[in-house]
């Protein structure tokens, strides 16, 4: 088995959480990927993951031979585009999908600003809460965050958004401030329709995890929304922190127990094949990268994370 095949294994392993997703993602049997795992960690000397019956997360190891492992498989592609001379050219129609929270308020005005650049190209921009198939839905790009769904395309995780849980500091007055994971049922979850938590939710605190049950009384599929919803009281949710760090500061809302994390929520870029490197895609890709640099400079405290930063 060769290094760039063990090192893809252990890059999809990490994006998907679960060796038996990443089975299906590549089309291999769960035994399969589990034996690509141990091969590369004997190849390394390391372990590089944690085992649970939640999923699989990298040691920190397993983190650093993930970061590089994306360079060394991003500059082969590099490599394999600049000998065939494959899309040569920064021009054409360029079809891409990206969620609605990413599209309004992070990169959209990026990829407007992209497309001015370029006279020849066509960036096609669709505004979508979906989980789409790139490859079969003809679309040479996709940005999304938490799930990739079913997809024959390949995911590659390009930054981190950390995550909060909030309310309305009168919705607190009224139910009661939750005290510890185990109070969350007393209070209403407001889920995002791709982000459903099927009863309960995972918090840290120091080495300390745990499941917080949560009960749902509300989904929807649009942040504006949601963000509606909690405004008026409805119950409270899980949002990005950059996205309410001013209404946080303002006293609009309030963290919900403060003293734990919720999980990280990652932002995969989603594109139909691995082999050859599309120009336009990379430079998408890279505009994305550095947005989110900026907003992750312009905070006192990396909310916002590129991979690799």
């Amino acid at each position: 088995m060769d290094r760039l095949s063990l090192l893809e294994t252990l890059i999809v392993a990490l994006d998907e959480g679960s060796l038996n997703r990443a089975a299906a993602r590549k089309s291999m049997t769960q035994s399969a990927v589990s034996q690509h795992i141990k091969q590369l960690e004997t190849l390394m000397g390391h372990q590089l993951l944690h085992r649970t019956a939640q999923g699989v997360r990298a040691t920190r190891s397993g983190e650093l031979v993930y970061t590089h492992a994306q360079r060394l498989l991003g500059n082969f592609d590099r490599m394999t585009a600049e000998l065939d001379q494959l899309q040569d050219s920064l021009s054409g129609d360029f079809r891409i999908s990206v969620n609605s929270f990413l599209g309004r308020h992070l990169i959209g005005h990026m990829l407007v600003e992209l497309d001015q650049s370029h006279d020849d190209l066509n960036i096609i921009l669709r505004v979508e809460d979906r989980l789409v198939d790139v490859v079969r839905e003809n679309y040479d790009l996709a940005i999304r965050t938490g799930r990739l769904g079913e997809t024959d395309g390949v995911g590659r995780r390009i930054a981190t958004m950390e995550t909060v849980l909030l309310a309305t500091p009168a919705y607190l007055d009224q139910m009661g401030r939750p005290e510890s994971p185990e109070d969350l049922k007393r209070l209403k979850y407001i889920q995002h329709h791709e982000d459903q938590t099927n009863g309960f939710f995972p918090l840290s605190r120091g080495g300390e995890q745990v499941l917080a049950p949560i009960r749902v009384g509300f989904t929807a599929d649009d942040p504006d929304l949601i963000r509606h919803a909690v405004t008026n009281g409805t119950g409270y949710t899980r949002m990005p922190l950059f996205f309410v760090k001013e209404m946080l500061d303002a006293g609009e809302y309030e963290r919900v127990l403060p003293d734990w994390d919720a999980p990280d929520k990652d932002v995969f870029a989603v594109y139909p094949s691995r082999h050859g490197v599309d120009r336009r895609r990379e430079l998408v890709i890279e505009g994305v990268v550095a947005t989110f640099e900026a907003f992750r400079n312009r905070q006192p405290k990396p909310h916002l994370r590129a991979v690799g930063a």
